[in-house]
């Protein structure tokens, strides 16, 4: 049986940080590692064979719009979301809760109290996960009340009932379905089905949400312990005739519980103590602040088991990779890189004598190729840099394509945003292993 398990290698001595390979059935993840996401089993713009000469070991994939499309039939026909893709290193999949709760409802915002007779605590909400945590619009002085449509959603202890973002269909997702699904999809790694609140959120909905999450944890273990034993779900076999059954699929526990600190911990040890693969960390990257996000990470990770692999889901910038390595986290994903890729925002040093980099402390690693101002410039993105992009393309050429908006772009410009974070987690791997990830996080981030 190929087996799932976490390999711990080194530990840096003046943090959290530690360096490690999570072994999956289909290869291994050096650690700490940012994930790229590829919502609809693609990591927009680019192929496999390109992913692997980034040095991308694992990438993310979305259950409830695999589910929703092409759908579960077809996948299946391929044996899996490996074949189907055409993708052979190892895969993570999300519960499909956070979709779920996300993107199929209409939402919008209105002031606290407009709506004296609504309970909020029977409902979870959250903002757009595409967002980066910067993006998100700041909630302070609002609250995020049912679309007008309360057909919609309607969330309960059993599970999530909801209509297809794409057609209105509606669908029921449960514990026990998410595993299936994620089973079925054959991915290495399985999140738990979990209830993730919006931010801000009151106290008495951060505990109703976790109690929850708590509840769907056991429910989701128990599935997918008797998925692995049985291969079937009420009589009926999961497993295409392509799909090898002995191949161990791992899954991790969610931790919920908001900026609340003993709920945060008590979600912790909750967690920590069911027979869980992995533990991820989710209800960070919904609204709330870096600061915030920092005191989450500082509460639970003390409480973290050392032998198990800890997933971050959501965080990516890259000020928050330093944070959150220093604090112990392994894995991680993000649409940041690849969302501005598209956009036209290319990841640069801060300290990048060449570069005209913006005074906002959230774009300080950005240049905005679309500027008039490299219309006619002949260099790189980044001459020291030297993914595929730099090395054959100028900013001019660049700017251009983005201007008339040719397909190639999003390509290029999403290879070296990849390639940019890519090298930057190299430079923190070796540097935890030197025990110089505190002079390298100055270097990144202070020029110093």
């Amino acid at each position: 049986m190929a087996q799932f398990r976490y390999e711990l290698l080194h530990k840096d001595m003046k943090t959290k940080a530690r360096l490690g390979i999570v072994h999956t059935p289909h290869g291994d993840i050096e650690t700490p590692a940012f994930v790229p996401v590829g919502t609809q089993g693609s990591v927009k713009s680019l192929s496999p064979d390109e992913l692997k000469e980034l040095g991308v070991d694992v990438f993310f994939v979305n259950t409830y719009h695999m589910y929703l499309r092409p759908g579960m039939d077809v996948i299946g026909k391929f044996g899996g979301l490996h074949k189907f893709i055409g993708w052979d290193g190892p895969l993570m999949t999300d519960s499909g809760g956070f979709q779920v709760f996300s993107l199929a409802r209409q939402k919008y915002a209105m002031p606290l109290g407009s709506q004296k007779n609504l309970d909020p605590s029977s409902v979870s909400f959250t903002t757009d996960h595409n967002l980066s945590v910067h993006e998100k619009v700041k909630l302070d002085k609002i609250s995020l009340l049912p679309a007008a449509n309360p057909q919609l959603v309607k969330i309960t202890d059993e599970g999530v009932e909801f209509r297809s973002h794409w057609d209105g269909t509606k669908h029921m997702f449960t514990p026990e379905l998410s595993m299936d699904l994620q089973w079925q999809l054959g991915a290495d790694m399985h999140i738990a089905f979990d209830d993730c609140p919006p931010y801000p959120v009151t106290y008495a909905q951060a505990k109703k949400s976790m109690e929850r999450t708590h509840r769907w944890a056991k429910e989701s273990l128990e599935a997918h312990q008797k998925f692995y034993a049985t291969q079937h779900l009420r009589g009926v076999k999961i497993f295409t005739s392509e799909v090898n059954p002995n191949v161990y699929q791992a899954l991790y526990g969610s931790i919920q519980g908001s900026t609340f600190e003993d709920l945060r911990k008590e979600s912790a040890k909750f967690i920590c103590s069911l027979n869980f693969d992995g533990i991820a960390i989710g209800g960070v990257a919904v609204g709330e602040s870096k600061a915030e996000m920092i005191n989450v990470l500082d509460w639970v990770t003390p409480l973290l088991l050392p032998d198990k692999p800890r997933h971050l889901l959501g965080v990516g910038e890259i000020d928050d990779i330093f944070a959150l390595v220093e604090r112990g986290m392994d894995t991680f994903d993000c649409v940041q890189p690849t969302r501005l890729a598209r956009m036209g925002r290319l990841l640069v040093r801060r300290n990048n004598p060449i570069s005209q980099l913006s005074n906002d402390p959230i774009k300080r690693y950005e240049l905005d190729i679309n500027k008039k101002e490299f219309a006619q410039d002949a260099k790189p993105i980044d001459p020291a840099c030297t993914c595929y992009t730099c090395q054959y393309f100028s900013r001019a050429y660049l700017r251009h394509l983005f201007r008339v908006r040719e397909l190639l772009v999003y390509r290029l410009a999403t290879i070296h945003n990849l390639h940019f974070v890519q090298q930057l987690m190299r430079e923190i791997r070796h540097a935890i292993t030197q025990g110089t990830l505190l002079e390298l996080k100055n270097q990144w981030l202070y020029n110093r």
